[in-house]
């Protein structure tokens, strides 16, 4: 900020949202520098052989509908930069105990149909939200208190979606079949069913699903922060690696600084830079439950009870509405669940590259309480076997990430949190703190770009394109 500009702006972390900020500013004709102190670029979009030699595994995240769903990815030319998505024949499954699965199709219709008696009222609540989708995505995707340009489809959604989830699945569908699949894509919101909002997450990945699917991404999501950094690249922005940032006081001078990072960093990197107040929003806030997941090399693919599971990218293990809620309940009370709702993605069925011939890989999770030291992976292994009997069989070797493992590769992730922070309501309103322009600080030319803002976690860039998109209109 002080003496001679070296560059208009540094961006501090390579996330999908650092770069996303970058290629803002450097489309603009501005020039960019980005530093990351990890090795290579991405955050929380990095792939590594965590088991085996061979075996390609996504350290965080898997599964992009927000990638596909995001305005800024949908205009920038990644194809070109090696980018290219794969969709698996269904993107959910969700398997019930009587070893049946409930599946989310791309198609709205063929999803309602296995519904059976609730093939009508998924039409009702999810039809509108799909048909609607392209007016609806640019608020959704933006600050809650921003002015809509579509306020009829907004406030229709909105009549739903900031109902509590478990609430909404009981008196939407009579049936256990939609009211699970319904609980599943809510309980992405890692907060309990019961919370006001949790709905909008679920009517957004379930109309997603319809839209635009849930993909992987041949070769594993490194490949996304790789074509972004391609194509910034491109543009005459400049990255550097391995080159961690401990203060900003000693980065280059430039004209704005753009930080891909929490609150919590935000506040450790300015020092005292911010005034009291604002410094005091920023320790304030609140980061939701974290996540304990595993990584398999496996032998052969998954012998799921339901084979239709098979189809699908995306599995969802929890059973029942009522024992997915309880699953998400038990976090927040500082507990771990025993039969936890698991998140598992079987990338390998789709794109075989990833693992030797033959061979296959998994990734799946469970939420745990922030910071938890506790191994989950007993509870898990019993929730992927009790849908897939002989699973364990099929295990060549395991890698176990829980909330310190997270943190360590990715200082994002505080206590394991993947999200950036909690998704309670208030907090999805003033994200990280109540300001009108919630990117910028109150030291001139600093911004905040990460999932800590809005439109909050996920792999879709819009924090960092709408954090830059601020910082050029003020300047």
């Amino acid at each position: 900020m002080a003496g001679s500009p070296a560059y208009d702006a540094i961006v501090v972390g390579s996330g999908p949202n650092g770069l996303a900020a970058a290629i803002t500013l450097a489309r603009a004709g501005r020039s960019v520098l980005v530093r990351e102190e990890q090795e290579t670029v991405g955050g929380g979009t990095r792939s590594a052989e965590l088991t085996l030699p061979g075996f390609v595994h996504d350290v965080c995240s898997a599964v992009h509908p927000l990638a596909l769903g995001s305005p800024f990815f949908r205009s920038l030319p990644l194809a070109e930069h090696g980018l290219e998505f794969v969709h698996p024949s269904a993107p959910l499954a969700h398997p019930l105990e009587s070893g049946e699965a409930v599946l989310l199709e791309r198609s709205l219709e063929e999803t309602a149909a296995g519904l059976g008696g609730d093939a009508r009222a998924y039409r009702r609540l999810l039809g509108p939200v799909v048909e609607s989708w392209s007016r609806l995505e640019e608020a959704i995707l933006r600050p809650l208190l921003s002015v809509p340009r579509h306020p009829l489809a907004l406030a229709r959604f909105g009549l739903a979606a900031i109902r509590p989830a478990s609430g909404l699945a009981r008196s939407a569908f009579s049936g256990e079949r939609a009211r699970a699949l319904f609980a599943g894509a809510a309980a992405h919101s890692i907060q309990p069913l019961e919370r006001p909002a949790t709905s909008s997450f679920g009517l957004v990945l379930l109309a997603l699903g319809h839209v635009h699917g849930w993909p992987v991404v041949r070769g594993g999501s490194q490949r996304i922060a790789d074509a972004l950094a391609s194509y910034l690249r491109s543009l005459g922005g400049e990255i550097e690696t391995a080159a961690p940032v401990e203060s900003l006081a000693a980065l280059p001078p430039a004209r704005a600084i753009l930080c891909d990072v929490t609150p919590r960093e935000l506040a450790r990197l300015a020092g005292d830079r911010l005034p009291a107040r604002y410094r005091r929003a920023l320790e304030r806030y609140r980061y939701g439950p974290g996540v304990f997941k595993l990584d398999y090399a496996l032998d052969g693919p998954i012998p799921w009870a339901a084979p239709e599971c098979s189809r699908a990218g995306t599995v969802h293990l929890g059973g029942t509405l009522a024992e997915v809620a309880a699953s998400e309940r038990a976090p927040e009370r500082g507990e771990h669940a025993e039969r936890p709702y698991v998140l598992l993605a079987q990338p390998t069925l789709f794109d075989p590259g990833r693992a030797p011939e033959g061979k296959h890989t998994a990734w799946a999770y469970c939420h745990v309480p922030n910071g938890s030291s506790v191994d989950m992976t007993e509870q898990i292994e019993a929730q992927i076997e009790r849908f897939a009997p002989g699973f364990r069989g099929r295990i060549l070797a395991r890698s176990a990430l829980g909330p310190a493992g997270l943190e360590q590769r990715n200082r994002n992730c505080v206590g394991g949190d993947i999200n950036g922070g909690s998704a309670a309501l208030r907090q999805l309103v003033a994200r990280p703190a109540l300001r009108r322009v919630p990117y910028a600080t109150p030291v001139e030319g600093l911004y905040l770009c990460s999932s800590s803002t809005p439109p909050g976690g996920g792999v879709h860039g819009m924090c960092g394109f709408l954090a830059a998109r601020a910082l050029l209109r003020r300047r």
